[in-house]
């Protein structure tokens, strides 16, 4: 009887779950298309006003002394300029500067397949995952065609700075990586001097003990339990896919366009191969969560190297705190109405005591509220303890401190 109260708890707890991310993915793209219309609307009425203020705009352009561009590449579920109409997923900080890029990546790949489009976002050409890797993971080799590269001049005497937010992050690692191993056909000249410096914002270096809350399994990081939300979210996401409709997927994109899940490819019964997951990315394990775990952690940062001639950043956060033994989030006010019961959960988690741990020495820690960066170059290390930093004082930093540090 307590294990038929214990399964109606948990499924409560899914349905619940299930419905708050829903509900907040629909409010963030409700307010999309609202800012959207909001706009259109205000330029039909108002024409003369709204090409001035574009005008002002491109005379107001920061980048005038050929400073190396700064490169913004989001985490899970996150999108690029252009995607879900004006939002920005760095708070506007692509419109400060017209060098700050923001590739829209996909949200939901896997990190080598995000490293393989950005290296084309920014050099031109037709996205190549590599034949081996394509074949191995039953996805096309090639990906979207950009037409023209968005720093073509991208090399070592043109190097760039990348700021990577979560698994946005270990994504420019793993480019910088591929550039020293020379792992694009066509490009045998590039080199891990073409990164002049990655600045983590609460990277996901070492994985992170969500994914096993929403349904990874602990015990190997591969796989996922029967009945959990990343697989109401698999469905989700397929269907998404399968159904394929144009203007929807030209303003939000999970990625997997070169899985060629869409119905036109498939039909009805490569949606239901995709549903039953003998076929699609969660089929081959190509696809974010797995490389989000602290095993696949571990299996990536084994092949990864740090680089003598890159300064490399790293800003930690932490949104809990300890009240009478028990472990909650640190504010109310700055955590969402609709998200608040999920992060309540969160900081609950720990390790299951009857599954052994990722890696020897293994403990559940949370990190400190502050913000720590380090230069790794030959001169050693520099710490900086401090708090409050926003998107603008990374790139007032990033545009001027450093690059005077690198250059003088």
């Amino acid at each position: 009887m307590i294990r038929w109260w214990i399964s109606a708890l948990q499924l409560a707890e899914l349905f619940v779950s299930s419905m708050m991310h829903l509900l907040y993915g629909f409010y963030i793209y409700s307010t999309a298309v609202a800012g959207d219309l909001s706009q259109a609307l205000n330029e039909w009425f108002f024409k003369p006003n709204a090409s001035l203020e574009v005008k002002r705009e491109d005379l107001s352009g920061t980048n005038v002394d050929g400073l190396p561009p700064i490169v913004l590449v989001h985490g899970i579920f996150g999108f690029g300029k252009g995607k879900l109409g004006g939002l920005s997923y760095f708070a506007g900080a692509e419109k400060k500067d017209e060098r700050v890029l923001v590739p829209d990546l996909g949200s939901l790949t896997s990190i080598y397949d995000r490293a393989r489009e950005l290296f084309y976002y920014l050099k031109g050409g037709k996205v190549d995952y590599g034949d081996e890797h394509s074949k191995t993971c039953g996805h096309s080799q090639f990906g979207r065609i950009y037409e023209q590269g968005h720093y073509p001049e991208w090399d070592e005497d043109h190097p760039l700075h990348f700021v990577g937010h979560s698994t946005g992050a270990q994504v420019v690692r793993v480019l910088q990586q591929m550039l020293a191993d020379k792992a694009f056909k066509g490009y045998e000249n590039t080199s891990e001097n073409w990164v002049l410096s990655i600045t983590s914002l609460s990277g996901a270096f070492n994985g992170t003990t969500r994914t096993y809350l929403d349904g990874m399994q602990p015990e190997d990081g591969r796989a996922m339990k029967p009945v959990c939300l990343l697989q109401m979210c698999r469905l989700g996401v397929i269907i998404y896919d399968w159904l394929d409709i144009p203007w929807l997927k030209a303003y939000y994109n999970f990625g997997f366009d070169h899985f060629n899940m869409s119905w036109k490819k498939v039909g009805l019964w490569g949606l239901v191969e995709c549903l039953l997951g003998n076929a699609g990315p969660m089929a081959t394990g190509d696809w974010i969560l797995p490389d989000l775990t602290i095993q696949g952690s571990i299996r990536l940062n084994s092949h990864l190297q740090t680089f003598p001639n890159t300064f490399y950043f790293s800003y930690a956060t932490k949104r809990t705190r300890k009240i009478l033994g028990v472990t909650v989030p640190s504010g109310i006010l700055g955590i969402h109405p609709l998200l608040f019961i999920r992060v309540l959960q969160m900081s609950q988690w720990s390790h299951p005591p009857d599954v052994s741990p990722p890696y020897k020495g293994y403990r559940c820690a949370l990190n400190n509220i502050y913000i720590t960066f380090f230069i790794h170059k030959s001169s050693g290390c520099f710490n900086l303890i401090a708090q409050g930093f926003t998107f603008d004082n990374i790139l007032i930093f990033l545009k001027s401190f450093l690059n005077k540090f690198l250059f003088d």
